[in-house]
């Protein structure tokens, strides 16, 4: 497997979908190779199964068109910062390459979601250093990686975003990888098991709410906000500034 212009990270299947699925949509279609590891299956979510939940992200990542699609297994509501954990999210940018990396907000209403950013920042860090060693599934030994870009994607809470990505395009197709999630999302009839905080309509509703006040900001129809981690925002032109033009 070749490089990958970018990998997104996720503590559970269904959050890049929420979260970032309209842009990395968007990036496919412009030719770019995207993957998303998810750190666990989701076990400790009230509705569905592990192997459910399996299922669905790779309908989900067929409906996006990933390129790649992985989940580590680490264990749902007990992700701790440990060199463990941190050693399989490595293995993972050593082998990928990517350019770019998304990873979720740096704290949310999920505890998951706060761990596992806090998890895979340092994870992303470490995998730059020289002397800790990992190998591919031959024995070969990876090079050391570090990706030149990371961005938060939003999740339940929101934070004052440092980019919107316009999503207008791929709104469609956002939706349809979420429902993908039969399972979590959207749910007619709850049957034997419970509704939860996002099984309901009004929880897919808000999603819907969420992308048009973004895309409102940015003169668009649908948007997906991020912050940019470690520093300012490096350039080497001024082409972004002449593709958009925002009313303000």
């Amino acid at each position: 497997m070749s490089s990958l212009d970018l990998l997104a990270f996720a503590a559970h299947p269904d959050d890049t979908e929420l979260c970032c699925g309209g842009t990395l949509a968007a990036l496919v279609n412009q030719g770019k190779s995207i993957g998303v590891i998810d750190l666990t299956r989701g076990e400790m979510g009230s509705r569905g199964t592990p192997e459910q939940r399996l299922e669905e992200s790779a309908e989900a990542a067929k409906i996006i068109g990933l390129q790649v699609r992985e989940n580590l297994a680490l264990p749902d509501t007990r992700l701790k910062n440990i060199p463990e954990y941190r050693l399989k999210i490595i293995e993972k940018v050593r082998q990928y390459q990517p350019h770019v990396c998304l990873v979720g907000a740096p704290s949310d209403r999920h505890p998951d979601h706060g761990n596992a950013t806090r998890l895979i920042l340092d994870a992303l860090f470490y995998s730059g250093l020289v002397k800790i060693e990992t190998a591919d599934d031959e024995g070969g030994a990876h090079e050391p990686w570090r990706p030149s870009h990371i961005l938060h994607y939003m999740q339940d809470r929101p934070f004052e975003p440092d980019m919107v990505f316009d999503i207008t395009d791929t709104f469609a197709t956002k939706k349809k990888a979420i429902k993908a999630f039969s399972t979590q999302f959207d749910v007619d009839n709850p049957g034997d098991e419970p509704k939860t905080y996002i099984s309901g309509k009004r929880f897919f509703k808000n999603i819907e709410a969420r992308a048009r006040h973004y895309g409102h900001l940015i003169s668009a129809t649908y948007g997906e906000p991020f912050k940019y981690h470690g520093g300012p925002l490096p350039m080497k032109s001024s082409g972004g500034l002449f593709e958009t033009k925002p009313k303000r």
